[in-house]
Formats: C-alpha cells, sequence, structure tokens
C-alpha cells in the first residue's frame, strides 16, 4: 500500500483548525436562528434515523470534513478494502469482513487472488445453518441421544464479545428450548459457575478458536471436557474408558477453528469446524462461523436478516456522498473532537435493556482497532489517535456517571441509542413504561444540548448561593439513533455503523485499524511468568522486584488458603 496522508499537513487540516479556532459553539442560537437544522443534520441509514444536530458542527464544519476525507483519500481506501487489497499491512492480509454478509447471488462476484470468496463464505454459512437446525430441530443428540438444551460457547475477544452481545441484544428471537451461555475468562469462576447447574447429558460446548491455541479458550475448553466426562461417568451415562470419553467429546463438542488438526487432537471431529479466514479479524468477526452459537439461538433465517442489516450499512457506505454518508460523517465527526476539541472518550448510551453488552463489544472494536500510534507504514502517527469508549444502558447510567457529562470539565462526546418499540410493552397503571423510559433519551440530549442558564436557575427561585451549582452549559455534543425495533437487521446495522466509523478514524489518521499487535506482549509475558507463579525458584528470581514482590506475596497467601 501506499504510504499514508499526513491529514495534518492537509489543507483541509489547516482549514479546520482555522474554524476550530474561529468557532463559538452556541446550540442555543444556532437552533433558535436556524428552523432547518434539525432536519438538516438528520440522516436515514437502513433502518436508522441518525440526529447529527445536536453536535458542535456547522454546515462550513461539514463542508471541511467532507474536505478532509477527500484529501486523505478516503474513498480509494474504502474501495481497496472491499476489493480484498491487503490493507492489514502489518499482518500482510485483506480485510474482507464485508464479504461474510454479501447476498447469495453477488454480481459481480468477489474474487481475490484467484479464490472465489463468495462461494466459500456461503459454503461455511450453509455448514453452520445445517448444523445449526439440527441443535434446533432436536436432531443433533448428545452421547445418551438426549436433545440439546443448552449451548455453552467458549472463545474470548472476538470469539465471544460479539456472540454475547448479539444474543442478548436478540433474545426475543431465541429458541424457546436452548439456553445459550458463553465463557470466556481463564478466571476459573467463571467456568465453574457458567456449568455448576447444567446437565452434561444436554450440553453442548461450541469452542472458538480460529488457531485452536488461545490459551484462555483452549483452557477452558479442556475444564469444561473434564466437566463433561466426570458428570457423564458419575451418573452412569459412559464408561470410565476412553472409546466413551471420546465419543462422549465427538457428541458434545464442536469447534470453530481453521486449525483442523488441532481440533482433532482435542477429540473433535474435524467435521464438526466450521472455518473462517484469516482476512477476518475476531472483533469483524461475529458475521462468520464465529456466531455459530448465535445462529443456534435464533436460527439461520434471523441470521441472515441480521447479515443483511450489515450489507445494507455496507452499499450505503460506499455509495452514498460524504455530505450524507452517516458512518463517514460520524467517523469525522469524532476525529473532529478528538483532534480539535481534545475529547479523549466518547459514551455510548443504549436506551436499550437488550443492548447492554453493545458499549462492551464496541470497546474491542474500536480500541483494538485505532489504539495506534505508529501508522501503516511504521511511522509514529502526527495526531492524537483513538478515544476511549464506553457507556451502560440508560437511565442507570443517568444515576451514576451522567454528571459529569453534563456539569464536567471534560467534553465527552455521546451516541444516544434508543428504539421506538420495544420486547415487552408493559404499562405502570396509565403510563407507558417504554414511553416514560424514552422521555429519558429525549430530555438527556436536550438538556446535554441546551443546558441552563443562571437566569433560568433563578427564575425558579433559586437561592443565590447555589445558582452557579445549578447551571447547565450546554453545548455537550450528542448523536441520537433511534430505530423502529430492535430486530436482527437493526442490528447488524448498528454494529456495522460503527465498523465503518472506526474505519473512517484510522484512515484519517494513517493506521493500520485491522492489527492488535498491542494485545501480544501480556500475552507473550504471562507464559513466562507463568512458572514463577506455579513456584519456580529461577523464574522467580528472574522478574523485577515488584513482579518478584507481588508473585511471593501471592504464593505465601495460597499456602495460607
Amino acid at each position: 500500500m501506499n504510504a499514508p496522508v499526513d491529514a495534518t499537513t492537509t489543507d483541509a487540516w489547516t482549514a479546520l483548525s482555522a474554524h476550530r479556532e474561529a468557532l463559538r459553539p452556541d446550540l442555543r442560537s444556532w437552533f433558535a436562528d436556524d428552523p432547518g437544522r434539525a432536519e438538516r443534520f438528520s440522516h436515514v441509514l437502513g433502518d436508522l434515523h441518525v440526529d447529527l444536530s445536536k453536535n458542535l458542527l456547522t454546515d462550513e464544519t461539514v463542508a471541511l470534513l467532507a474536505r478532509l476525507a477527500q484529501e486523505v483519500g478516503l474513498a480509494e481506501r474504502t474501495e481497496a478494502m472491499f476489493r480484498g487489497e491487503r490493507i492489514n499491512v502489518t499482518e500482510d492480509r485483506a480485510v474482507l469482513h464485508t464479504a461474510l454478509r454479501r447476498p447469495p447471488g453477488s454480481s459481480p462476484a468477489l474474487v481475490v487472488d484467484g479464490q472465489d470468496v463468495d462461494a466459500d463464505v456461503r459454503a461455511e454459512l450453509a455448514k453452520v445453518y445445517a448444523f445449526a437446525d439440527q441443535v434446533r430441530g432436536g436432531v443433533w443428540v448428545g452421547v445418551t441421544r438426549k436433545p440439546v438444551r443448552t449451548v455453552v460457547n467458549i472463545g474470548i475477544g472476538g470469539s465471544d464479545l460479539g456472540p454475547v452481545m448479539a444474543y442478548e441484544a436478540l433474545k426475543p428471537y431465541t429458541h424457546p428450548d436452548i439456553d445459550v451461555r458463553f465463557v470466556s475468562n481463564i478466571d476459573p469462576t467463571d467456568v465453574a459457575e457458567t456449568l455448576a447447574d447444567l446437565d452434561p447429558e444436554t450440553t453442548l460446548f461450541v469452542v472458538a478458536s480460529k488457531t485452536f491455541g488461545t490459551l484462555e479458550t483452549l483452557t477452558n475448553a479442556r475444564l469444561a471436557r473434564r466437566w463433561l466426562w466426570d458428570g457423564l461417568i458419575a451418573s452412569g451415562a459412559i464408561e470410565d474408558e476412553e472409546e466413551a470419553r471420546t465419543q462422549a467429546v465427538a457428541r458434545h463438542f464442536v469447534a470453530v477453528s481453521t486449525a483442523l488438526d488441532k481440533v482433532a487432537a482435542f477429540g473433535i471431529d474435524p467435521a464438526n469446524a466450521f472455518g473462517f479466514w484469516d482476512w477476518v479479524g475476531g472483533r469483524y468477526s461475529l458475521d462468520s462461523a464465529i456466531g455459530t452459537a448465535l445462529a443456534v439461538a435464533i436460527g439461520p433465517e434471523r441470521f441472515e436478516e441480521m447479515l443483511a442489516g450489515f450489507h445494507a450499512v455496507d452499499e450505503h457506505v460506499r455509495t452514498m456522498p460524504v455530505e450524507n454518508n452517516v458512518p463517514v460523517l460520524m467517523g469525522l465527526l469524532n476525529v473532529w473532537y478528538v483532534n480539535f476539541f481534545d475529547a479523549h472518550t466518547h459514551a455510548v448510551l443504549p436506551y436499550a435493556q437488550h443492548l447492554h453488552r453493545f458499549p462492551a463489544y464496541l470497546q474491542q472494536l474500536t480500541m483494538e482497532s485505532n489504539g495506534k500510534s505508529v501508522r501503516w507504514d511504521g511511522t509514529p502517527v502526527t495526531s492524537q489517535t483513538g478515544e476511549v469508549f464506553w457507556g451502560e444502558p440508560g437511565t442507570n447510567g443517568q444515576h451514576a456517571f451522567y454528571q459529569l457529562i453534563h456539569q464536567g470539565t471534560r467534553l465527552v462526546p455521546a451516541d444516544f441509542i434508543a428504539v421506538a418499540n420495544p420486547a415487552h410493552p408493559l404499562r405502570d397503571g396509565g403510563t407507558d413504561v417504554h414511553g416514560l423510559f424514552l422521555a429519558n433519551f429525549f430530555a438527556q440530549t436536550k438538556a446535554l444540548a441546551f443546558g441552563k442558564t443562571a437566569e433560568e436557575v433563578r427564575a425558579e427561585g433559586t437561592a443565590e448561593d447555589v445558582v452557579a451549582a445549578r447551571v447547565f452549559s450546554g453545548n455537550r455534543p450528542t448523536t441520537s439513533i433511534l430505530a423502529p425495533a430492535l430486530t436482527p437487521s437493526v442490528l447488524g446495522q448498528l454494529i456495522a455503523l460503527y465498523e465503518h466509523i472506526t474505519f473512517v478514524q484510522g484512515v484519517v489518521w494513517g493506521i493500520d485499524s485491522f492489527d492488535q499487535w498491542g494485545v501480544e506482549l501480556g500475552k507473550k509475558l504471562a507464559l513466562e511468568v507463568a512458572p514463577a507463579v506455579e513456584g519456580d525458584r529461577a523464574a522467580l528470581d528472574a522478574q523485577d522486584p515488584s513482579t518478584r514482590a507481588l508473585i511471593e506475596q501471592y504464593l505465601t497467601w495460597r499456602d495460607q488458603g
């Protein structure tokens, strides 16, 4: 790939700097003086209504950000990604998560390095769907011929965060007789408590690891295998001999991996392994075979609806001009806040309980992608990159951290997400509880935008000595995203929206948003430290003084425990 354009040297960046210097954000006046502002800065993305009007932007801001996108070559790099060029340069890989959701029969076919990517993707999905139908229909049975009642997904990172987030989001669509659980943490508490009340005869494990070598995943898989054997043997379901144990694993474990030799060595039939490709990063892999547990839960038809939602956003990104391209605009706005307002964090606040894991999912997507200090050619970045993404569902967050967003000294851009039609339309007497809930959604962005002046506080009869404490500055930027309901398609649209937002920011900053070398060092050192934790004196002595002292304290307490 060509060297990245240094965005800070472009004419657009210079113009944006001057624009920011002259800008005096005043959302009250902007709305009062411009009756068309809300309509002009609101957009449609698939089923999503996206209102950008409460952001700190003017028509000039949008024009300059669009110019920046042009000068850094965003459109060209976007097409390079869709074509399958190797834009993940540090790993020399294509970036083709968008190929995972191309509809059957897409034309022209996507062929990369002589390989028909569309055919490969559809063939693997067909395997996943056939398996999902077998489990959902009771055809896939355990070693004692009982149907599956619980699926346990064992993975970590993208092999966990995506599936668990989507499962929670789409619970109203899940199979009524099949529970899905997730194990990710190597803390033994996770696997022990997840399995504690399950029946080995009706439990199926999905072990998700591309290389089938991830420390946490394989450790938990071995613990699950031992739990299965012990439970089946104790109940008399199988004999305590090798062939019976092998048959049990074959009926109670499947894999999502491309390392078929390691899968077989574990005891899983390679025919029951679902693969994906090195051009799918873990945090972009939910819509691949990594979503096998989700496909079992919601069924192939609903899974396809989710893929269609992803694809609708992909097409929007490819075809819409910058001024109306929602993911591009939102990505550029994030750059605007990070680089010109010195914003360090970004809140995502879903007013939908089923999206309670969405902020955690976005933490990996955004921070593993754009938490970089070198550009894709190895040179240092020339500006701040990335934000700390965080959030909780409303209204819980209102009673926790909204104080800082409203009246703190830090600027925290925030995305508010809500659905018009809830899964559970309950009433409290004559009150529509969801309507009451969304009144908070609408009120919070209004309060953040327009604030409350000292004069308004005084007019309420407030004592002068507390007036200052009750003033809200306003001009706190928010984006409002409203959907008709949280359907599989809408979930796919939301995920793809943030995938492309992340990509846009990475292009502007000139970084490779698709590698994750920053996670490797700690993992490598953990393997080196492990012997010391096990009591190896030489390994302990090789540690730095702080680490050695901490391990010694740990060992003392373990001995006492």
